[in-house]
């Protein structure tokens, strides 16, 4: 499923979009990045920001004008996500990773893309036998760029759990990916 509807949906009835709309449009490439780190399947993930946008328009009125639209997004689809686990009591569902996804598209040498895609997938198999809060911590501090600050007012918990799960979370990474070669330093 393709997200482009999206853009015309959020232009339906004012002829161009507004500034709320244009600043949802903006991010859709963000929200679907973070929506595939929470669900490691790109339709689950379309749909999930699929699901947050309508909520977000549908709510337009409660977005507080002078915030992070970003921010606001990422609690959308994190709450409409653990809904969605509570209901269904965690179905689990793999997909192979897809280069649309691929944000840094490695350099035009075969070599380099078959390494880069090779640790990409290393990495994208190591985040999925993480914890679903290790998982989204990730996502919000290291894929996204939020402080910690940022990241703890998105999951409404303090700033220092947000700084311990991301430090376990980093650990748990690391030994996922490199093995028994662990981060010196961390014990």
């Amino acid at each position: 499923m393709s997200i482009s509807w999206l853009i015309l949906f959020a232009m339906i009835n004012t002829g161009e979009a507004d500034t709320f709309r244009q600043q949802m449009i903006d991010l859709l490439p963000r929200l679907r990045r973070f929506a595939y780190t929470l669900t490691s399947n790109r339709f689950d993930a379309d749909d999930l920001v699929q699901a947050a946008c309508e909520r977000a328009l549908g709510r337009k009125e409660q977005f507080k004008i002078g915030t992070r639209m970003d921010s606001w997004m990422f609690r959308i689809i994190y709450t409409l996500r653990v809904d969605s686990l509570r209901s269904k009591r965690f179905r689990t569902h793999h997909s192979s990773f897809n280069e649309e996804y691929d944000a840094g598209g490695a350099a035009d040498n075969g070599s380099i893309r078959i390494g880069a895609k090779l640790m990409l997938d290393n990495v994208m198999q190591a985040m999925e036998q993480l914890s679903e809060s290790s998982r989204v911590v990730l996502a919000l501090v290291c894929v996204d760029g939020l402080s910690y600050k940022e990241a703890a007012m998105t999951l409404d918990v303090p700033v220092g759990t947000v700084m311990s799960r991301l430090a376990r979370a980093r650990v748990k990474l690391n030994t996922l990916v490199n093995g028994n070669k662990a981060i010196k330093g961390s014990h």
